[in-house]
């Protein structure tokens, strides 16, 4: 039975005020604002906007809010990049965000007309919906050249109730959820067959549903003591400048001083990424602070470091684990930045802007080697930089039997002092909802900013302070067990996904077919028109 539904179509000129207030609703729901109702806000703002539109003022109307939620949410790349490659940034993201409001709002057309009844309005098309949602956030993510996976609405839920959530679903799946309840809600709201009373018990189940989840049970097998050292050295990309050879090194060192060899019994000592500018493999006095370190602390040392294949060919962004006079371990960050760490078609891209395409003159080869690494009793995932948003990544990691993850990270292009920009909390929460899936501890240390230890809970446990030197020494739980979310690795994201989009291919085909079985069966319209005006149609 078709349901009543009280319809919602804003005219154009207020869909357009609706999504560009829509985008800092969104953004206000991360990290530094962190506040996490607004994120829901946000959805809903959108999906209201795009409620009754065509593909052409749908694209239009997702496009503005794109545009207001990246421009804002990525602001921090104007720091050293410039304004080029933050309104590039921002508008690439704008137009898939775009493209996902074309198949949002036929599903809110198409969708309906096929399933009529009050599961297919309440149920089904917030399905469709949510599916389509966390399909433009899987394209954005890998493509291209790896895509963008930053402003996923789930890695806005840090610090929320919700969180938990992400052990189940993973991020993907928690950003599906969350967009799906938002879409249930407007639609309870708009069916007329349901009374007030029932629509309000209803939406008050989803919700308490969703909260109602218990947190994923974590099982460890041991400790380890781990110290993170945060040098506050000129540690930018575009610092070289005003460092010379072997600044960042001596930075790590200075701040080591305060921790006293014979008061802490370590683990690893963990240097950030580009911790170390002189390679150990290759720079002798490099080689005598890396056996200083280890042999003073009785710990091995691992350090982000630049390093070479032997031919001298490719360069990588590596993370090396030195003991005993030695690199035992070794990762090379797979997914560089790209035109961050490389320029990617550097003959078509120069001519668009020859002096920014210039400034990266050293390109950085993905690496190939595990993301484990063995130190000593346990086994350490490796994370750099902006390899914690990669999902594919973290489940390597953990299928290598990572106990705890360790994420070194650079941050120093993104600010100089606190508040300069929102980037390395973003990328702190993002560490944070790893920890909940994986059910393991992040060390997360930073260049600059923020250095801190993660339970697998989710809380920050210890830290220094930001834009400062200093140490931090935490015994962290060594991780066993596993989460649906690891288990399941991608297919949530892939099959939610794969479900919005093929059930509006078919909601689009059956409608098609509707209209023509129902032209064929009125036969030809034949108008007739008669001498005192009347119009005739049969």
């Amino acid at each position: 039975m078709p349901s009543r539904v009280t319809e919602l179509r804003l005219p154009l000129w207020l869909a357009l005020v609706v999504a560009l207030f829509a985008g800092p609703v969104l953004d206000a729901g991360f990290p530094d604002g962190d506040v996490w109702p607004l994120t829901f806000v946000g959805i809903g703002l959108v999906l209201v906007a795009l409620r009754g539109r065509r593909a052409g003022s749908a694209f239009l109307v997702g496009l503005v809010a794109g545009l207001s939620f990246y421009l804002i949410h990525i602001q921090w790349a104007t720091l050293f990049l410039g304004v080029v490659p933050w309104a590039a940034l921002a508008g690439l993201e704008a137009l898939f965000f775009a493209g996902g409001a074309v198949l949002i709002t036929l599903a809110y057309r198409w969708v309906p007309v096929v399933w009529p009844g009050t599961l297919g309005r309440a149920l089904l098309l917030p399905v469709v919906v949510a599916g389509l949602w966390t399909l433009r956030e899987f394209i954005a993510g890998n493509w291209p050249y790896g895509g963008f996976a930053w402003g996923r609405v789930a890695l806005s839920q840090s610090e929320s109730p919700f969180k938990g959530l992400v052990a189940y679903l993973g991020i993907s799946g928690l950003s599906f959820l969350m967009v799906a309840v938002v879409a249930v809600l407007i639609e309870l709201a708009l069916l007329s067959t349901i009374r007030g009373s029932t629509r309000v018990l209803a939406g008050a189940i989803v919700i308490a549903a969703a909260l109602a989840v218990p947190a994923w049970p974590t099982f460890t097998d041991g400790t380890a003591t781990i110290a993170g050292v945060q040098g506050n050295g000129k540690a930018g990309y575009f610092d070289s400048a005003d460092r010379a050879y072997g600044d960042l090194t001596d930075s790590q060192v200075l701040a080591m001083q305060g921790l006293d060899p014979a008061a802490n019994d370590l683990d690893l000592i963990v240097w950030p990424e580009g911790g170390s500018d002189r390679d150990p493999t290759r720079d002798e006095f490099g080689r005598y602070v890396f056996d200083a370190i280890n042999r003073g602390y009785g710990a091995p040392l691992l350090s982000g470091v630049i390093t070479e294949s032997p031919d001298g060919e490719t360069t990588y962004n590596s993370s090396i684990l030195w003991d005993d006079g030695e690199v035992v371990g070794q990762y090379d960050k797979k997914h560089p930045v790209p035109f961050g760490e490389y320029v990617p078609d550097r003959a078509f891209w120069r001519p668009f802007a020859p002096e920014l395409i210039d400034l990266i003159g050293r390109d950085y080869t993905p690496g190939t080697r595990d993301e484990a690494i063995d130190v000593g009793d346990f086994v350490a995932g490796i994370s750099i930089c902006f390899d914690i948003v990669d999902d594919q990544l973290i489940t390597n990691m953990m299928d290598q039997g990572a106990q705890v993850i360790v994420a070194q990270t650079n941050n120093a292009d993104f600010g100089s002092r606190p508040g300069q920009t929102d980037e390395n909390e973003q990328q702190l929460a993002i560490a944070k909802m790893r920890a909940i899936q994986t059910a393991r501890s992040v060390v997360n240390v930073s260049t600059v900013a923020s250095t801190r230890v993660i339970d697998a809970h989710g809380d920050v446990v210890d830290g220094t302070r930001d834009y400062e030197p200093g140490t931090m020494v935490t015994t962290v739980d060594l991780g066993t067990g596993t989460t649906p979310a690891v288990v399941a690795s991608r297919a949530i994201e892939l099959l939610v996904s794969f479900f919005g989009l093929a059930t509006l291919l078919m909601a689009g085909l059956w409608r098609g077919r509707r209209r023509a079985a129902r032209d064929t069966a009125n036969g030809p319209v034949t108008t007739i028109r008669g001498g005192d005006g009347a119009v005739l149609v049969r």
